[in-house]
């Protein structure tokens, strides 16, 4: 599959909707959950990356939340079901990755839960360790913490693969 991954805007309509579907997904794993701490916004979302195929259709997403200067999070990971274990995940999170590098982040953090042990195994397989839960998630019984330290920057984020 032959994908661009750009920044786009927030509230693109295509980043709404993948961020919906999403949302839709975590609902049926884990019923109404309501997500631990300030959901991402606009406002505090450093980059949010739309990964399209070669006809222009959005597959997928993330974004980068700044926890400090050398640290950020990553939020609203997602492929749509049709695109997944064809690459895309694995694009975007390095995509995510070096972007983050580019901004001096010599940390990236991420969130998940026991209901996504396919997000589990993708993590742990990307190179991301468990750790202790932090910021928001400290008293979240359903999440599960990982971590991952960056190499030097690399570069711009815009990318086709």
């Amino acid at each position: 599959m032959t994908l661009t991954i750009l920044p786009t805007d927030w509230n693109h309509p295509d980043g709404e909707t993948l961020r919906r579907a999403q949302r839709d997904e975590l609902d049926t794993r884990y019923g109404a959950d309501t997500e631990p701490g300030v959901k991402p916004s606009a406002d505090d979302i450093a980059v949010f990356l739309v990964a399209r195929d070669e006809n222009g259709s959005a597959v997928g997403c993330g974004a980068l939340r700044m926890l400090g200067p050398s640290e950020a999070e990553v939020k609203r990971m997602f492929v749509v079901k049709a695109s997944r274990g064809s690459g895309v995940s694995t694009a975007i999170l390095r995509a995510l990755e070096a972007e983050a590098a580019a901004r001096g982040i010599t940390t990236l953090k991420l969130e998940t839960g026991p209901a996504q042990p396919d997000a589990v195994r993708f993590y742990t397989r990307e190179g991301y360790t468990r750790i202790p839960l932090f910021g928001h998630y400290v008293h979240s019984e359903g999440s599960l913490c990982f971590a991952r330290d960056l190499p030097a920057a690399a570069g711009s984020v815009a990318a086709s693969v």
